[in-house]
């Protein structure tokens, strides 16, 4: 690869920076906005729509693995982006705002997270072929998916009825706003407010931002990829570039999400999209490798155990008397994942090159 190349695909990395941060920007307003019009928790939104959104470049990277490669990119892909997304997205947005966690995430969601995870280890060293996984297996990760999501619909369904219960009828005001003095940006960002209130408007900045989202994260995934395979190899690739990639959604969608005080998207992202990431997109990898298997190596196995350990960490640090993730809990994950990613790099690098 040239200079030339190089710096093209530098500049595709930049560009995918950008929109991604200002998708997730549209994304959790228009997400944040039709919760609260619809009287449903932002938790639920962020476990659901949001979740599901930000995890499309973890699922079009499994299909298209899945179908046409090796299967190599889908087990690393998976586990690094929920190490990811617990150590690295969690840990930054508790260090910018403290995310209280509800009773039901508490003693239902996460419990059910770090089952999955456990589950998911199992699966590939103990049951089926040694060390594959076998369709079956994924059949059954899609069915705990479908059971899952029901059990946030109904709860979703639940919580709107009675917010339109107990919802009064209030006229709101508009204050006069005097725009005169206002620059060109401040009148744009007024406008943008503004229209927060219309439904549609929500609507379409909730396609907008997620269109964004997705297609920054494809940019900077290929880009990155293309970049990182100059040193390491395809597996280590996985588990660092593609993860890291394919997390930049959640990332940029939670951190932007605590940021506003939106801290139930934060939360619900995070959990949603691991859940999502071993459910939904594990189980349609297994099932699209059809009888080849989907190797599962000890690579993955350290990164599952890694995963688990993850998520046993979120477990603990929801409980003290705030119920809530601090600043110390953040700054305990941030450097836990430097610890554990120092060991990967040190170790793809050794063996890559002698």
């Amino acid at each position: 690869m040239n200079v030339g190349q190089i710096i093209l695909q530098i500049v595709l990395l930049l560009i995918g920076f950008v929109l991604l941060v200002k998708g997730a920007d549209f994304f959790v307003d228009g997400a944040a906005g039709i919760a609260k019009k619809l009287k449903i928790s932002t938790f639920i939104i962020g476990v659901t729509v949001v979740a599901l959104g930000t995890s499309a470049p973890e699922m079009a990277v499994t299909a298209v693995d899945a179908l046409g490669g090796s299967g190599q990119l889908i087990v690393g892909n998976i586990l690094g982006s929920n190490v990811l997304n617990i150590l690295l997205i969690l840990g930054i947005s508790a260090v910018v705002c403290k995310l209280p966690v509800e009773k039901t995430t508490r003693i239902i969601d996460i419990p059910f997270l770090i089952f999955i995870s456990v589950l998911f280890v199992v699966f590939g060293v103990f049951l089926g072929s040694v060390n594959t996984f076998e369709w079956w297996e994924g059949l059954i990760l899609l069915l705990l998916y479908a059971v899952f999501m029901a059990y946030n619909v109904m709860l979703a369904l639940k919580q709107s009825k009675a917010g339109l219960e107990q919802a009064a009828a209030v006229s709101v005001g508009e204050e006069a706003v005097t725009v005169s003095e206002e620059s060109f940006f401040e009148k744009i960002k007024s406008c943008y407010e503004k229209y927060l209130n219309k439904v549609w408007f929500l609507i379409v900045i909730t396609v907008v931002g997620l269109g964004m989202v997705v297609g920054g994260a494809q940019l900077v995934v290929g880009s990155a990829r293309v970049l990182g395979s100059l040193f390491l190899s395809e597996e280590i690739v996985a588990l660092t570039v593609v993860a890291f990639g394919t997390s930049l959604p959640e990332l940029v969608t939670s951190v932007s999400a605590a940021r506003k005080g939106d801290v139930g998207i934060a939360t619900g992202n995070i959990i949603g999209s691991n859940i999502a990431n071993i459910l939904l997109i594990g189980g349609l990898g297994i099932v699209c490798t059809g009888s080849a298997g989907l190797p599962f190596t000890t690579e993955g196995l350290i990164s599952g155990i890694v995963s688990i350990g993850a998520a046993l960490l979120l477990f603990s640090s929801c409980w003290g008397k705030t119920k809530s993730i601090g600043k110390i809990a953040g700054t305990v994950m941030l450097v836990c994942l430097l610890c554990y990613y120092s060991v990967v790099l040190v170790n793809a690098l050794y063996f890559h090159w002698y």
